[in-house]
């Protein structure tokens, strides 16, 4: 709401001016998150995300708190603040990326929510919270009501659909070793420092973490493990978090997938805006969008440091 001093007339009624000055003098103001405003924050989020418990915002928040990040950037995001109270909060996750050979900051505009009355500011705040031209914004998990909404923010699709892939029915990936990487490994034979890193820090996040290796090269990857449904029975599935090109992983997607069968997880989802050559699968645009706004457009199959590996799908 803006101010306007001089606007409220004399022939308006009392209780109308009263009302007026009431909405001014509580309008909420919105400010970075501290350390100090995490249970706040879990259980507004709680509130907010109904189908999430306070156990999974608390421990991703532990996560973030303990990250790496670029130089100026928020630790957590930014909260809605009503008379010292939270009444909304944008969490944004921060990283360094390479893309298109050049290091860029990113920002993964994740969990969202503002109290119902409060909810005039929405749009506001988050725009605000989005200002720096030299970030590349994105948004992996948006709801299919909010599509109109961001692309009002100026955002566009980078990501239109998904790919459901069967490895395990790929031709070839003979030769190649598939390493798992824990939080205890020290050395990968031809990996990386940065990427070894990547890979623990994902290890520690719950992820799964492999490394594929052939006689010139070895290949990192990630798969996050999807929320189990209908009770206790785990999804025969999990979605590809990082590679470094899509086709590294149709490359080793044969050797991948016998390693996944043994986990009970035949199906690996994967990134796309279309069929993926040489990959047994089904393409959907049903579910799967993603969006970003800024400098340097997102490399499919690298959603590490994102909501997805910290907090978990």
């Amino acid at each position: 709401m803006i101010e306007r001093k001089c606007e409220i007339k004399p022939s308006f009624p009392r209780s109308f001016t009263s009302l007026v000055n009431i909405m001014l003098a509580v309008k909420p103001h919105f400010r970075e998150i501290l350390e100090s405003d995490l249970d706040a924050i879990g259980e507004l989020l709680t509130r907010g995300f109904v189908h999430r418990s306070r156990e999974y915002w608390m421990r991703g928040l532990h996560y973030q708190g303990a990250r790496a990040l670029p130089p100026g950037a928020p630790r957590y995001g930014y909260l809605l603040e009503h008379q010292g109270v939270p009444v909304g909060c944008l969490l944004l996750i921060y990283s360094s990326k390479i893309i298109d050979g050049e290091a860029t900051a990113c920002c993964n505009v994740s969990s969202w929510y503002v109290d119902p009355a409060f909810r005039n500011y929405a749009a506001l705040f988050a725009s605000m919270t989005q200002k720096r031209k030299e970030v590349t914004y994105f948004n992996v998990t948006p709801a299919v009501a909010t599509w109109p909404i961001l692309e009002a923010q100026g955002f566009v699709p980078y990501c239109r659909g998904l790919y459901f892939s069967v490895p395990a029915l790929t031709r070839g990936g003979r030769g190649i070793t598939v390493e798992t990487v824990t939080q205890d490994t020290t050395f990968v034979a031809g990996l990386a420092d940065a990427e070894l890193a990547m890979l623990k820090r994902h290890a520690e996040y719950g992820c799964l973490s492999l490394v594929c290796s052939t006689a010139d090269e070895a290949l990192p990857f990630i798969f996050f493990s999807l929320r189990k449904r209908r009770g206790i029975i785990p999804l025969p599935a999990m979605q590809l978090g990082y590679c470094r090109s899509t086709a590294d992983y149709v490359k080793c997607a044969g050797a991948i997938g016998r390693h996944l069968l043994w986990r009970g997880k035949p199906i690996v989802i994967v990134d796309a805006n279309g069929a993926v050559a040489g990959l047994p699968g089904v393409y959907s645009e049903a579910r799967g969008r993603k969006y970003f706004k800024g400098p340097h457009r997102p490399r499919l199959g690298d959603l590490a440091d994102t909501e997805l590996a910290i907090y978990g799908m």
